[in-house]
């Protein structure tokens, strides 16, 4: 199985779409976003976080490319969004601490 980032770094989504959901990342807030898209309660991890976001991002894409009509812009741009932002918390959390040496 790929990991995390693996999986995210290998989405192909229209240009526009990607490119609004960057933007949007730069004001993600955790526990607003993820609250509205998990409903509330006790968040999971990072980790947990984007697989669950994977499977939802991944539904709503499904249904773009077949020309349902229950596709919602809005929320495959939040589901975007919130990947991108959880992604680079993950990352950030798995970064090697900088140490400096005096």
């Amino acid at each position: 199985m790929q990991d995390l980032m693996t999986m995210i770094t290998a989405l192909r989504r229209p240009r526009l779409l990607s490119r609004a959901a960057k933007v949007g990342a730069q004001e993600y807030d955790r526990d607003r976003h993820l609250q509205r898209l998990f409903g509330y309660g006790a968040l999971p991890g990072t980790g947990a976080a984007l697989m669950r976001l994977l499977e939802m991002e991944r539904s709503v894409d499904d249904q773009r490319r077949s020309g349902d009509a229950a596709y919602s812009l809005v929320r495959h741009l939040d589901l975007l969004i919130a990947l991108i932002g959880e992604a680079r918390l993950h990352q950030a959390s798995r970064a090697p601490e900088l140490h400096v040496v005096k």
